[in-house]
């Protein structure tokens, strides 16, 4: 069995997770990552909140989890190695450099993938792994070499190879937020050619540069499914200037700061309806929950508006971002994480490592990550 297809049925199997019930193996009593003798325990609702906000210990969680998925799973995946590119490579100049092993990772990957037929890569999982590979490569030039790689360039045609007609790629529409539904993708995708060091400027391929029109045509023309994807849109028109017009863009940011809650937070929940998440699938688990009318605020979606206003223009000394800075340094849990409730089952969590993620870099936009060393 490949490493694709065993990490295919690791997802599929994740799908299962919540029917699973009187077998003596909790999905919540097992490590959230794992791989040897190394473990990072699950997140918990009920875990104490730190006393002070420690950079070192979100450093070690994100750096553990990210090597342990990629050791035990041998993938691409959205929710941890795939952020950690998108997010750590903007760290370095606050944590250094990441180690050059992850970019390794993601070459191997890529060349994994690259030896598949195109129509498989259209199926499943792998469009995401696609993208995410090559939105990883291009964050990776563009934070710390300033010149697009060979592996970059692979990266991105392979992408928009398997590129669907109506401009978007395929999903399960299984796990929300991640994997949940092509407008997301299709938003990553846009960061990706946005990212890559003169890619989109050198291109000379009419096919490619027609694949790319596609996509922009699609972000424009298709309304978000839900207010999630609004936010996504609105980060992908902060990172491509002619995407979106300036009114558009207005509108969307007005639309994410009306979601602040007094807290000074954001709250994930707060940003579909349950049967607007992918297929619908976990809106009987999202109704059921006892903060189902009132869902506080979480890291991933906090950290994640504070890094789109900013990127949209408001300043750091705006008091709307202020109150969400003030509830970051407010909340972090004392093994390094901001607590985020999965939106799929209550077992990894895995929504907990973009959710500590964001935060990081929403500080760091701010200038308000506490000065300390944190090293790898």
């Amino acid at each position: 069995m490949s490493k694709f297809t065993f990490c295919r049925c690791v997802c599929l199997m994740a799908c299962l997770t919540f029917l699973l019930t009187g077998t003596g193996l909790r999905a919540e009593d097992k490590p959230q990552y794992e791989a040897g003798e190394t473990k990072v325990p699950q997140a918990k609702a009920d875990e104490p909140v730190a006393a002070a906000v420690s950079v070192a210990a979100a450093v070690t969680y994100l750096e553990q989890g990210n090597r342990l998925w990629s050791d035990s799973r041998g993938c691409v995946s959205c929710h941890t190695n795939g952020t950690y590119m998108l997010v750590r490579p903007a760290l370095s100049k606050s944590l250094g450099k990441p180690g050059e092993e992850s970019r390794a990772f993601f070459v191997k990957t890529l060349g994994s993938l690259s030896t598949q037929p195109v129509e498989e890569l259209k199926k499943s999982t792998r469009p995401a792994q696609v993208i995410y590979t090559a939105a990883g490569l291009a964050e990776w030039d563009a934070q710390l070499t300033g010149t697009l790689s060979s592996e970059t360039q692979a990266a991105m045609k392979l992408m928009f190879d398997i590129q669907l007609e109506m401009g978007t790629w395929g999903t399960l529409d299984c796990w929300p937020p991640y994997e949940s539904d092509a407008f997301h993708e299709a938003t990553v995708a846009a960061m990706a050619v946005a990212a890559a060091p003169g890619w989109r400027a050198g291109l000379s391929d009419d096919e490619t540069k027609a694949r790319v029109e596609r996509l922009w045509t699609y972000l424009r023309t298709t309304p978000p499914p839900h207010d999630y994807g609004r936010v996504l849109l609105l980060w992908a028109a902060c990172r491509v200037p002619d995407l979106l017009p300036a009114e558009r863009k207005a509108e969307l940011v007005e639309g994410l700061l009306k979601k602040q809650q007094a807290d000074g937070g954001w709250s994930l929940r707060q940003f579909a309806e349950p049967e607007q998440w992918g297929k619908g699938n976990r809106a009987k688990k999202l109704r059921a929950e006892p903060e189902f009318a009132a869902p506080a605020s979480d890291g991933h979606q906090t950290g994640l508006a504070i890094i789109v206003l900013r990127e949209s223009g408001l300043p750091a000394s705006d008091a709307r971002i202020q109150s969400g800075v003030k509830w970051l340094l407010a909340n972090q849990r004392v093994s390094g994480r901001w607590w985020t409730r999965s939106l799929n089952t209550d077992g990894p969590h895995y929504i907990t490592y973009s959710g500590t993620a964001f935060p990081l870099l929403a500080l760091q936009m701010c200038d308000a990550l506490p000065k300390e060393t944190a090293s790898r």
